[in-house]
């Protein structure tokens, strides 16, 4: 499934900036060290952004692995939002809000560049080991890739195109950032006005691309070992300009012309639609008169989608700067909160309006505007709730998540543990100790095999690293990347 992606976080982790971006280590970071204690006082950091994290990498475990089961939590089908698909948004949007605590104090602009464009290409290269096709964890113990039918996008590359950007937009306008912010409403648009223009170039780009671009007649192949269709080559009638529709929009054009439609993402969620399944939105068997479209591949973190998905970037990073400037609580939620509900109803409007739909697979403007905004207001009530109101303890694990983001990431969510553990097995490979703890702990007790999934997911998983997260928390050790 497409969901997922981690910003990660270790003794500076307010200033951290993608999947843990920080400092190499060492004497490294001190910009940001410097960042985290300007935000925060000198007993604390702001602990709602460790909190946020971990809530994301929580609904991305949870979605991923339960989604199969409960299909209401999964990704939508196509229009329509659900918890999925506020996996992404929530990431890129706690990305920006990093990217703004880190690079709040460059020194050297060369150094700083240098840092960026490396990072970048340590989150291309882990997204195509764990999405690309290469790694096939949990339950499959085979591994390697076809390099003609590499997948080339995916959740951490579409981070990584959004941190390279949005950063370097922070980082070429540093001599410009301003000491004080004035006063007014749009005072703190203003003064990083370079910021929100570059976000309206990415619109415009998306916008004009999405209703301009002539989308032609188009055919693929469908391969799948033992299946009735197999070998069967399928034609999608197009020729228009402007549609949102599964099969003729803009956003899978490009994505075929540029990668090659071997190259795309092969499980696309609109199998679950009402034109494929007949038990929409639950998976089912593919319906008689399915769409041509219906068994196509569909690439959710493309190209022109992740060129839309810089704004929840910008978002991000505007939310950053009213932390950096804005020294009081009530002052940064008024802010916050305005912002956040202002882009809520614009999200909101749009799609029942029927003008721009909430899409997370082609991450349409409403979608940006919605998810943006309940990041906002997510954090916002973290916010509240843990650092001005101090409760802290009910949170904590999902601090101790988020401070090490990228552990969980890639050994839950992607999951390289139970790929691991599954690798020890007897007799047959699904008689391994992951699937025994499925069977007997929790699908057999509880007679249900969705309820018995769900608490799995819950206990097994959530709650197992959370754990593994307090400990190493507790003993100071973190990932970065």
């Amino acid at each position: 499934m497409e969901a997922k992606k981690e910003i990660e976080v270790a003794t500076e982790r307010d200033a951290e900036v993608v999947l843990q971006v920080t400092g190499e280590g060492g004497n490294g970071g001190k910009e940001e060290e410097r960042a985290a204690m300007d935000v925060s006082s000198r007993s604390r950091r702001v602990a709602a952004l460790d909190a946020f994290r971990g809530l994301t990498i929580v609904m991305m475990i949870l979605v991923d692995d339960a989604g199969g089961a409960y299909e209401q939590i999964d990704h939508s089908p196509w229009n329509g939002c659900t918890l999925a698909d506020f996996v992404m948004p929530f990431f890129l949007f706690i990305v920006g809000v990093a990217i703004a605590l880190a690079l709040k104090r460059i020194t050297q602009v060369s150094a700083a560049v240098k840092k960026i464009v490396i990072r970048t290409l340590k989150l291309l290269l882990w997204g195509l080991i764990l999405q690309g096709g290469y790694s096939h964890a949990p339950d499959d113990l085979s591994y390697g890739v076809d390099m003609k039918k590499i997948r080339w996008c995916g959740i951490l590359q579409r981070i990584a195109l959004v941190y390279l950007l949005v950063a370097l937009v922070e980082v070429v306008t540093t001599k410009i950032h301003p000491t004080t912010i004035g006063s007014g409403p749009f005072a703190m648009f203003n003064a990083y006005r370079w910021q929100w223009i570059f976000g309206c170039v990415a619109f415009v780009v998306y916008m004009a691309t999405t209703y301009a671009l002539y989308v032609p007649d188009w055919s693929f192949v469908f391969h799948r070992e033992g299946d009735v269709n197999d070998g069967k080559r399928f034609v999608v009638k197009c020729g228009v300009r402007g549609h949102l529709d599964p099969a003729c929009n803009a956003v899978g054009y490009v994505d075929r012309a540029v990668w090659g439609i071997n190259h795309l993402y092969t499980q696309p969620v609109w199998i679950r639609s009402k034109d494929c399944s007949q038990s929409s939105p639950d998976m089912g068997p593919l319906k008689e008169d399915a769409a041509s479209w219906c068994l196509a591949p569909f690439e959710p973190e493309g190209l022109l989608s992740s060129v839309s998905a810089i704004l929840s970037g910008t978002v991000g990073v505007h939310y950053g700067h009213v932390l950096i400037h804005l020294k009081g609580h009530s002052e940064r939620l008024k802010h916050w909160l305005l912002t956040g509900f202002g882009l809520l109803i614009c999200g909101i409007t749009l799609h029942f309006t029927n003008a721009i739909p909430l899409n997370k697979q082609l991450y349409s403007f409403s979608y940006v505007c919605f998810t943006a905004g309940s990041a906002g207001i997510v954090l916002s009530a973290f916010y509240v709730m843990i650092d001005v109101w101090g409760i802290r303890t009910p949170f904590l694990w999902l601090e101790w998540i988020g401070m090490n983001a990228m552990l969980v990431f890639v050994m839950a969510a992607q999951g390289i543990f139970p790929a691991f553990v599954n690798g020890w097995y007897y007799e047959t490979p699904d008689n391994s100790l992951v699937h025994w703890i499925q069977r007997h702990v929790f699908v057999k007790v509880w007679h249900s095999e969705r309820l018995g999934m769900l608490l799995y997911v819950l206990f097994a998983e959530i709650v197992f690293w959370a754990v593994v997260a307090g400990i190493l928390h507790k003993l100071g050790l973190y990932w970065k990347l």
